[in-house]
């Protein structure tokens, strides 16, 4: 088996490594010896498996390996956050960043390279869309940032206690990837991170979200950003595709199959004069009425040419205290590291092939100029 073929066992969930090692003749327990290794101990080295034997351990070296993503930068924030640029198969960089708050840290995961979306206030979406990133590469993420902070060997102090895919592109369009790693850092063999504290965001892509709720019980945000379909039209195009009734009527569905007084988070990125008005803030009481929910209100973080601006502090304790009037919980994100441009909306990365960046902008375009479907059409899809 040559180099370039090897098995890159660092995606490979609990399931996914026993095969693997099935197919090489071997004792499926051996699967949770190496996950061990692997996310606990941060080792890519066969040679440091001790527990291993020599004979193994060299029919490893030969037909696998443990490969995590190229660092190319890592830059610390003056409040602590920090952010990682890493390279991926594709060529092109995607960015990764920890959030360090009291008693918790949250890693902020990326899932491809730049996004396909294009929504209008998202400097990722700007860039267009280049790959989707292997489990591997998710998970590569985590890895790293554990080692960077000397938790391996495992301990119960942890620096990432959650993860939210909020990174760079839409996890739900990289699903079985998105799923495999989300998998793995849930999986006491791999991060032991609850299943409350590892959240998927989406921007709606509604079948997607129906489609997860059938593997994995992750905690769910949506993006809505709007509160009505024309508003929402401009700025998360994809919501031509799948409108607000529909993403919510699916969210609502997973959200029941979790129990457990489980609730949605709503993300909402409030831009100065287009969507922080007190009628947008009666709409979205109106829309939200019977969605169980929490509410994350996240003032606009600026990037060159966006055409959008952060509102007034008293515009957004004024959004924020009238949805609080109408019984909802609202919070309002504090924009972290932005000195390193690693705050919300902010993430860049570089991605490469300009001419396949150009192709998929065309098409998402076109996607979304099409006639919104009927609720039951989109479903189908």
């Amino acid at each position: 088996m040559t180099e370039t073929t090897k098995v890159n066992l660092l995606g490979l969930t609990q399931p996914q490594l026993e095969g693997f090692f099935e197919s090489i003749g071997e004792k499926r327990f051996r699967a949770g010896q190496v996950m061990k290794w692997i996310h606990h101990f941060g080792v890519d080295d066969f040679e440091a498996m001790s527990n291993i034997g020599k004979a193994l351990r060299e029919k490893l070296k030969a037909c696998a390996e443990i490969r995590g993503p190229e660092i190319v930068s890592q830059d610390i924030s003056s409040d602590g956050t920090r952010k990682w640029v890493v390279r991926v198969a594709s060529g092109s960089c995607v960015e990764t960043v920890y959030i360090p708050q009291a008693g918790r840290g949250t890693l902020c995961v990326s899932s491809q390279a730049g996004c396909s979306l294009d929504c209008s206030f998202c400097s990722t979406g700007k860039q267009g869309f280049n790959s989707d990133l292997t489990a591997a590469e998710i998970i590569g993420q985590v890895w790293i940032a554990n080692k960077s902070f000397g938790t391996v060997p495992a301990k119960i102090d942890r620096a990432v206690t959650n993860v939210v895919m909020m990174g760079m592109g839409e996890p739900l369009l990289n699903f079985d990837n998105a799923v495999a790693a989300m998998q793995i850092m849930m999986d006491d063999l791999g991060y032991g991170i609850s299943k409350r504290k590892v959240t998927l965001s989406t921007s709606g892509v509604a079948p997607m979200i129906d489609e997860l709720g059938k593997v994995i019980d992750v905690s769910l945000a949506l993006s809505l950003h709007a509160p009505n379909d024309t508003l929402r039209d401009r700025l998360v195009p994809i919501n031509r595709k799948y409108p607000l009734a529909v993403v919510l009527d699916a969210c609502k569905r997973y959200i029941s199959r979790l129990g457990e007084k489980r609730v949605l988070t709503v993300e909402y990125t409030l831009l100065k004069d287009v969507n922080d008005q007190p009628e947008h803030a009666a709409q979205m009481v109106e829309l939200l009425r019977d969605v169980p929910c929490k509410i994350n209100l996240i003032p606009f973080n600026p990037f060159p040419f966006s055409g959008y601006e952060r509102p007034s502090n008293n515009a957004i304790r004024r959004f924020q205290d009238l949805l609080h009037q109408a019984g909802h919980n609202v919070t309002v994100r504090t924009t972290r590291g932005e000195d390193i441009d690693a705050a919300c909306g902010q993430l860049v990365g570089q991605v490469m092939d300009r001419t396949r960046r150009s192709e998929r902008h065309i098409a998402v375009r076109q996607l979304g100029d099409e006639a919104a479907p009927s609720p039951s059409a989109a479903n189908r899809t």
